[in-house]
């Protein structure tokens, strides 16, 4: 078995038993497996290049959480209801609306409105 057979990204592994090996010390260029006693040779292992990369969706936040929920696809946008209700800003008799809960779930969802007329944009919490 090789070296590069028993390091995966930056974890080694035993050669003998596949055991995760714990990181050698400073001077040490010997690691010993603490469950078959096999000893690995780790020189070079250092110079191995480990490259890691993470999802969009990993490691969430409150933030990103609340962004991704506010970002919508134009698919969304157009398939939102119907309303028989006045724009506040040009008149028009029917707007689009959609709603979404926001605060917390004992209180009553927000209700975003769309004026396909004008595109004036309001919202009411209920």
């Amino acid at each position: 078995m090789s070296t590069a057979d028993n390091i995966i990204g930056s974890l080694t592994f035993c050669p003998e038993c596949g055991n995760l090996l714990d990181m050698a010390g400073n001077e040490d260029d010997i690691l010993l497996c603490n469950q078959c006693s096999c000893a690995f040779r780790t020189a070079g292992v250092e110079a191995t290049e480990v490259i890691t990369t993470s999802s969009e969706r990993s490691f969430q936040s409150k933030l990103k959480s609340k962004r991704h929920t506010v970002q919508q696809s134009k698919e969304n946008v157009q398939a939102r209801a119907m309303i028989q209700e006045k724009c506040p800003n040009c008149g028009h008799h029917e707007m689009e609306y959609h709603t979404m809960q926001l605060r917390s779930a004992d209180e009553g969802q927000t209700v975003f409105y769309n004026c396909k007329k004008c595109g004036y944009k309001y919202s009411v919490n209920n």
